[in-house]
């Protein structure tokens, strides 16, 4: 192996233990700052794609060695396949767990090829979370949670959540990286990057700081205040009991247990509340499977109503789609409230995507879930005998790693947090308690809401509003913890007004920075030397054709334009009737048509034969002596087209003008002969250079066929099917009902309701594309051309990708 190899697998390894030490938390937090130096430092001297392609890959190899090496042996535990099978699985899958190394290193390398350090940075960082917030990860870790220690620096979690963090970190580990890299080009080299580096540091130090102390000051409100209690059984081995004294058995001593620590808890505690853990009834509560299950609800029921307090618990709900792990409270003398149920369900072990699932999944996987995902956050009450109360959004286990529910909570007024887990398969690893408990935090400090947390044997904690840990359980413990939650509305965080934004963010600066890529890129080619064609399409019109061609070509124009202001004015944007259909055809599609058919008629192909221009029509040659043209005048009404007059040697023009896109090819296949011709006219060279620019931008894509018949055929037949299942019970159900004639009609409407409307809002995109490529020429900008196919291409997203996402939106709104 070579010297440079060993530097890079130091590197690596360096940074995989510093990674390691600063996941254990404690006094640690400090190296996140420093972590990622050593990495980064092989990664700016890789230089082939494949090289850093792998290096990515056994850093996430490493990195899942050094952080998570109880995840596999937890993992082997559950299943009972071993810790080191479980181990291995874990680490020849560790670039899919683990993939932000990777999409990091790669966009690094590539904005590095094309950028500045900074930019490089700020690119590679979002890479990072923008990976983070796509693929999501089994236990939600991003780098950022590292800092949950630092009681000042996680304050700015509330503005861009853990993820926020994360970039703040990647960007100071870059600016040190960056310093070491340039120590040998003197002390300002070296400096400025430290010198940012220090910045960043300092203003997460003062803003958190300054938060911290707003957020401990002293509270005057006279909010009602609950006390609540979480019960702590340390219940685990369900299985293990369950052979013993059977299924019966088991829910009696889980219930017993709970009962006796939940008397205790409100006779020495004064509990307004009960709290306990995640799936603490294992069966479905309110859907009794039998006899004795049906006993066990009243029983629960009944002893909510003698202890006089509600009661919120873990069990699983079931309805016509099949069983959800949930929450339940229950409210003494009313009974069951609501149930919440687990938005995210952890994979393979609780929940398995239908597209995966099968006989197949499950005879290789016994031990694979069957529960549903629940529909979202929801914002229930807790209420006091005397009447206080207290709006909380419930989460259960894997919910608290997800910021959307917690955010979502406080957009619906919640006013705590609770939460409810079974972390037991920590029991021997606590460690993944501790860090499933310090990301819990997180939604605390990115909503300002104190949090409840009860657990089946550890950690329980009562979190407050600044994501201090107030008070906790141990692994192993038989507890009651009591807390006090007030009915208090904090004020909107940044992350609470504009939800997981960071992710979000990282990806819309990655796809600017690939457009700004591509923009460069386009502005070579056009600056490039063209080529010379050796044939031109063109339509050759005289005076009357051109007239008439130019008039349904307005005529057409007209009336998409007065179909769309009847729309928006009186019908709203839709077609309702099939006047508007006729209309359409009348008065846009068949002038259109017309258009067309004259100018298929006098279609012709211009190329140069020795020294004469020939005009290849299929009825007729056309032959014009290069060296009697003197000049081509671009047409300065692109009616029916783009196009030119010919002006001849002797001094009159050509009785005949020539349609077409390319003034500029022409004109260079004219001088290529060695006789110059030039632009005559106003605007001349400006009106050709449009022509140009927009026939240069042109693709396959953009065919009308393609654009208005075919595509919107497509969206037409979903909607149509739809349309056919909601008013008619099923696919073929007008067919069926009224006969195949009014079938087809009824889809050709909405094809033709689909083509319609796809032609106004293309319609829309082209006045877009055009005033901002006219205002670019107008500031006698060199980079229109490059301008315009940029637009265009963003045109062809937004039409062929974004209409589609808008329907799919729709009908999954309306599902």
């Amino acid at each position: 192996m070579s010297p440079s190899r060993w530097r890079s697998l130091a590197g690596l390894l360096a940074t995989a233990l510093l990674l390691g030490l600063y996941a254990r938390g404690g006094l640690a937090w400090g190296l996140g700052f420093v972590a990622l130096v050593p990495w980064l430092l092989t990664l700016s001297s890789d230089r082939p794609t494949l090289r850093v392609l792998a290096n990515a890959a056994l850093m996430s190899i490493a990195f899942v060695a050094a952080v998570f090496y109880w995840f596999g042996a937890a993992i082997g535990a559950y299943t009972g396949v071993g810790a080191p099978t479980a181990t291995l699985v874990l680490l020849v899958f560790a670039p899919l767990l683990q993939p932000q190394f990777i999409a990091f290193a790669l966009v690094r390398h590539w904005a590095g090829r094309r950028y500045g350090p900074w930019l490089r940075a700020l690119a590679a960082a979002s890479a990072w979370v923008a990976c983070e917030w796509l693929v999501a990860k089994p236990l939600g870790d991003t780098m950022g949670h590292g800092l949950f220690p630092s009681a000042v620096l996680r304050q700015v979690a509330d503005l861009g959540g853990a993820a926020g963090i994360t970039v703040l970190l990647l960007l100071v580990n870059e600016a040190i990286a960056f310093a070491i890299e340039q120590r040998g080009r003197g002390v300002r080299a070296w400096l400025r990057p430290l010198a940012a580096a220090t910045g960043i540091v300092a203003c997460m130090a003062g803003y958190g700081a300054m938060r911290r102390a707003d957020l401990q000051a002293a509270v005057a409100d006279n909010a009602p205040t609950l006390r609540v209690a979480m019960v702590q059984a340390n219940i685990t081995d369900y299985e293990r009991l369950r052979k013993q004294i059977g299924a019966y058995g088991v829910v009696r001593r889980v219930l017993d247990t709970h009962y006796a620590l939940s008397w205790s808890a409100i006779r020495d505690h004064r509990a307004d509340v009960l709290l306990w853990s995640e799936t603490v009834y294992p069966t479905t509560f309110g859907h009794p499977r039998s006899e004795d299950g049906a006993a066990l609800d009243r029983e629960i029921q009944g002893f909510v109503d003698a202890a006089g307090v509600p009661l919120v618990f873990g069990t699983y709900d079931r309805d016509g789609q099949g069983e959800y792990n949930a929450a339940a409270f229950l409210e003494p003398g009313k009974g069951l409230l609501g149930f919440y149920r687990k938005t995210h369900p952890f994979p393979l072990t609780e929940h398995v995507p239908r597209w995966l699932d099968g006989p197949r999944l499950r005879g290789w996987l016994p031990w694979t879930g069957t529960w549903n995902p629940g529909d979202g956050a929801r914002v229930l009450p807790l209420r006091s005998a005397d009447g206080r109360e207290v709006s909380v959004v419930p989460l259960i286990c894997l919910d608290d790693v997800h910021s959307d529910l917690a955010i979502d909570g406080a957009r619906l007024g919640a006013q705590a947090i609770v939460g409810i887990s079974n972390d037991s398969w920590f029991t021997a690893y606590p460690v993944g308690a501790r860090l499933h408990l310090a990301v819990a935090a997180f939604r605390s400090i990115e909503t300002r809401l104190p949090q409840v947390r009860v657990t089946t044997n550890g950690f329980s904690a009562i979190i407050d509003d600044t994501g201090e840990v107030l008070a906790n359980t141990s692994i192993g413990d038989q507890a009651v913890l009591t807390a006090f939650i007030s009915a208090r509305d904090p004020s909107p965080t940044l992350m609470v007004r504009w939800g997981d934004w960071v992710g979000r963010a990282g990806a819309v600066f990655l796809l600017a920075l690939a457009a700004l890529a591509a923009w460069r890129a386009l502005r070579r080619r056009a600056i490039a030397a063209p080529k010379v064609e050796s044939a031109i399409e063109v339509v050759v019109l005289t005076p009357f054709w051109r007239a008439l061609t130019g008039a349904l070509r307005l005529c057409a124009g007209a009336g998409l334009v007065w179909l769309a202001f009847d729309m928006l004015a009186r019908i709203g944007l839709q077609i309702q009737s099939l006047s508007q259909l006729w209309i359409f055809a009348a008065a846009v599609l068949a002038p259109a048509v017309a258009a067309w058919a004259v100018e298929r008629a006098f279609a012709a192909q211009a190329r140069i034969e020795g020294s004469l221009l020939v005009l290849d029509q299929r009825r007729q040659r056309i032959e014009l002596p290069v060296a009697s043209i003197s000049a081509l005048r671009p047409w300065r009404i692109p009616l029916p087209g783009s196009g030119v007059d010919v002006r001849l040697g002797s001094g009159p023009w050509w009785t005949r003008g020539l349609a077409l896109t390319r003034a500029h090819a022409l004109q260079r296949m004219l001088a290529a002969t060695g006789v110059p011709v030039r632009l005559e006219g106003r605007f001349a060279a400006a009106l050709a250079d449009r022509a140009q620019a927009r026939a240069d931008a042109r693709r396959r894509i953009d065919h009308p066929l393609l654009k208005f018949a075919l595509f919107p055929l497509l969206l037409a037949l979903v909607a149509f099917r739809l349309h056919q299942v909601i008013a008619f019970g099923g696919a073929f159900g007008e067919y069926y009902t009224f006969g195949l004639a009014a079938y087809l009609s009824g889809l050709l409407i909405w094809w033709a309701s689909w083509s319609i409307g796809l032609m106004l809002f293309a319609a829309v995109l082209r006045i877009a594309i055009e005033t901002a490529v006219v205002l670019a020429m107008a500031l006698r900008s060199a980079h229109a051309a490059a301008l315009r196919d940029a637009l265009e291409w963003l045109s062809r997203v937004v039409f062929y990708l974004g209409v589609p996402a808008w329907l799919a939106w729709r009908l999954l709104a309306m599902g």
